[in-house]
């Protein structure tokens, strides 16, 4: 399905509501289930579909730093048939003091639809696409990373197929790459998910809450530690991240001492030997997670990256072309 651009009447109001990608526990179980199996259909076969956006044209916006999820939202939208328009931290006027709100409705009379990775809030986005009157795809807030979340989904089963029952042990920060792994997993029938962060880096409690809700309807088990002493060893999957999430610092001084036990090496894996290792990259050696495991013959970590486009082309399928239920 061909999308046609919607010019925004001059003086429109706000939408109540906002169309796109914003977060997963907007989205059913069913349908996060969906995107990741159309994500590993696309990563199997690039062409299996019909350029369902031809003639439209996709805003790419990134104010912060990104290899895979910009490049991914790139190459997708040319591959589905649109023409992408990029921008830069400094190339739109809200980095003058234009109101988010008055960005969305240029933008809505002119795009089709939105990807963008700004350094404000989820709600940011949800503005500029209720302003804007056109479908935004979250690609990565403060708070969640949905399309990660989803990769990381698709990742899985093309890895090992059914996931239920699947046991999963995250190492590191709770930061928007967890949320969208916990909103993600809890939607998996007896799925057993272990965050260990140090301590005050955890997932917040509002978004534990959300995932525990959402994975109480399908008997999966959301459990959170603050230590890395005693964590499950019979596991299928560990996962890490890196300690410095990208746009953000920390004022501890002294943080590394806290997350150094936490540090996945081969000893960490050895004491876990049927695990598969994941990282959503980038990756900072002897931080977070040793060479050695990284480049291992357990690491998916590559295939991870790679699914990026494929689930970014499932995103922007669904989002832009009318495929959205």
């Amino acid at each position: 399905m061909t999308t046609a651009t919607t010019t925004v009447p001059r003086g429109a109001p706000p939408r109540t509501t906002e169309t796109g990608l914003f977060s997963l526990a907007d989205l059913s179980v069913e349908t996060v289930t969906r995107l990741a199996e159309r994500s590993v259909a696309l990563h199997r076969d690039r062409t299996a579909h019909d350029r369902p956006l031809a003639g439209a044209t996709v805003g790419v916006l990134f104010t912060k730093p990104s290899t895979r999820t910009r490049t991914a939202f790139t190459v997708a939208a040319v591959r589905l048939g649109a023409t992408p328009v990029t921008y830069g931290p400094g190339d739109l006027q809200l980095s003058t003091g234009e109101t988010v709100e008055d960005t969305g409705r240029i933008f809505g009379s002119m795009l089709d639809g939105l990807v963008a990775r700004t350094a404000g809030p989820l709600d940011e986005l949800r503005r500029l696409s209720r302003y804007g009157h056109l479908p935004v795809v979250n690609a990565m807030a403060t708070e969640e990373h949905p399309s990660q979340g989803l990769c990381d989904l698709a990742t899985l089963t093309l890895c090992l197929g059914d996931l239920r029952g699947l046991r999963l042990l995250y190492v590191g920060e709770g930061n928007n790459t967890a949320a969208a792994l916990a909103l993600a997993l809890a939607g998996v029938p007896g799925c057993e998910v272990t965050f260990a962060c140090p301590p005050g880096h955890g997932l917040p409690e509002d978004l534990l809450a959300t995932a525990r809700e959402r994975a109480a309807r399908t008997g999966a088990t959301i459990a959170e530690r603050d230590s890395a002493r005693e964590l499950p060893t019979g596991v299928d999957v560990v996962y890490t991240t890196r300690w410095q999430t990208t746009g953000t610092s920390k004022g501890d001084p002294a943080w590394r001492e806290r997350f150094r036990p936490f540090h996945v090496d081969e000893d960490f894996m050895a004491r876990r030997p049927g695990a598969l290792f994941l990282h959503d990259l980038p990756a900072h050696r002897g931080d977070e997670v040793s060479g050695a495991v990284l480049e291992g013959p357990r690491s998916v970590a590559w295939t991870q990256g790679a699914m990026k486009l494929s689930s970014a082309t499932a995103v922007l399928e669904w989002a832009l072309a009318g495929a959205q239920t």
